[in-house]
This record gives C-alpha cells, structure tokens and sequence, in this order.
C-alpha cells in the first residue's frame, strides 16, 4: 500500500474509506461492516467518520466494523462547529469515542468553520490531545486564507490534514489550496473523490478506463491520488466494491492520459470559491 505522511511523521495510506451515508439503512448494515473489515485487512486503514454522519448512527457502525481491529484503523473522526467551544468539543469527542468503542481518535477534524473562535477549538484539541483522548488533529473544509489564518494561531501548526471536496470535476484547490498545503508537506484528505459516482458517465473517462479494461471510478481513483500529498477517502459499501477501489492503486495513469483528463475536465486558470458538498 502506497503512503504519504502527516507532518507528525506518521505513514498514512494514500487510499482509506470513508463512510459517510453508512448505517443508515438497517438492509445494508452487515454489508457495509464487511466492506469496512474487508478494507481495513487489505491496508485502507484510515476511516473517517463524523458526529453529523447519521447523527451518530454511522459512528456507531465503524464502531462494530473496528472491533477487533483498533490497532490496525488510523479512525478519524469531526466535531460539527456549533459543539467547536471548548467544552463543546470535549464533549462530542466523548460521545464520538463512546459510539466508536474506542479511548481515542487518531485525527479528530474541526468539520467546517462556524462561528466559534479557532483559538478556542485549538485550545479544546489540545486539551483533548494532553489527556489522551486524540492523537492528533486537523480541519475540514478550509480554504487557502482560513488555513493561513490557523498556522498563525497559537498551536495552529500542530494541524496535520485538511480534507476538502476534491475529484476530476472539482479541481478548484489545485489554484492555490493544494499547492499550498504540498508547500508545507500537510496531506490533502480528498472526500467524495467520485463525485457520487456522478462523474463516471463522462466520454473520455470511459474511453481511458476502456484502455486499461479497468472502471470509470478506477480511473478517478487513480488520478486523485497520482500525487503523494492526496489521501483519498471513497465510501464502498460492499467488499467488492472495495476491491475494485484497492485495484485504483495499480493503475499508472501515462502523461497523455492525464493531458486528456485535462481537457476533459479542465484545470483552474484562476482562484475558485471553495466547494463544499
């Protein structure tokens, strides 16, 4: 499994599994524990999650998917900012560790940016990083200026990720976010980096992955995590379908395929508005 590294030093796999959308349907629990598992065993060992995912349902099916498996699961997690205060941030990361049956996340991410100071959620990540509760934490949804704006708080440094929507049809941080973050050596956490599969009825993209007889959505795969400082985080909620996102890996996509994706889905030429889904 190829990695990158936060800036704690820590490898991370450049493919992990996002969940977001998990637990909500009783029919396809046990499916989506599996494809958890599955993962997890293959080396996709960073799942992210969030307290706003189900409204906690979907942390407490990671939470039965982990058992078992803690020590292999790099578990990221989000507090949504209106809980971001102090308080309010220890205290959904207690409930979020209760659901996940677990004493600790790995990353805990400050969803969004809302209203709260980030020097009062920094101080409440530090606290929550001194009694052991988070090994490490980052945010969700920044763009360029708020992430300027963190490293120059006190313990604004210390972040490790940013995770932001980032696929073939959403290239907007590749202006200034992403060069940005490379700069600095803090891995990019792309999320829904298939758009919702709505990307994967495109011409040319089913014209490349036709070449190399492999999916559409391999083929996105492939290109969001062509550069090291991409972590790509796709929700599977079958086995199969993780398989066929861990196959993504060995696909190297050649200079004229890349050129062709460009034309295809055109790069930023100028600064863009953060997106958010």
């Amino acid at each position: 499994m190829r990695t990158t590294k936060l800036p704690s030093g820590q490898a991370v796999p450049v493919l992990g599994q996002g969940t977001w959308g998990m637990g909500e349907s009783p029919g396809s629990r046990a499916g989506e524990i599996e494809a958890l598992r599955f993962g997890i065993d293959a080396g996709m060992s960073v799942v992210d999650t969030a307290e706003m995912y189900g409204d906690g349902a979907t942390e407490d099916l990671v939470g039965q998917a982990i058992e078992g498996r803690r020590s292999k699961v790099l578990l990221v997690s989000k507090v949504l900012p209106q809980n971001a205060t102090r308080a309010g941030t220890i205290a959904a990361c207690e409930r979020s560790l209760r659901r996940l049956q677990t004493d600790h996340l790995d990353l805990y991410l400050l969803h969004w940016r809302g209203r709260v100071p980030l020097a009062e959620t920094l101080e409440a990540f530090e606290t929550l990083m001194r009694t052991g509760k988070i090994r490490s934490w980052g945010v969700s949804n920044f763009d360029t200026a708020d992430m300027t704006e963190l490293v120059g708080k006190h313990g604004g440094p210390a972040v490790q990720t940013n995770q932001v929507l980032y696929n073939l049809a959403r290239r907007g941080i590749e202006f200034d976010l992403l060069p940005w973050c490379e700069q600095r050596q803090l891995p990019v956490m792309a999320y829904s980096p298939l758009e919702q599969a709505r990307l994967l009825g495109d011409p040319e993209l089913r014209r490349i992955a036709d070449a190399y007889a492999v999916t559409p959505a391999q083929i996105a795969l492939a290109w969001a995590v062509r550069h090291d400082g991409v972590i790509a985080v796709p929700k599977a909620g079958t086995v199969e379908h993780v398989r066929q996102n861990l196959m993504a890996l060995d696909i190297a996509l050649s200079d004229s395929d890349l050129a062709a994706l460009d034309r295809a889905f055109a790069p930023p030429t100028s600064k863009r508005p953060l997106e958010m889904i």
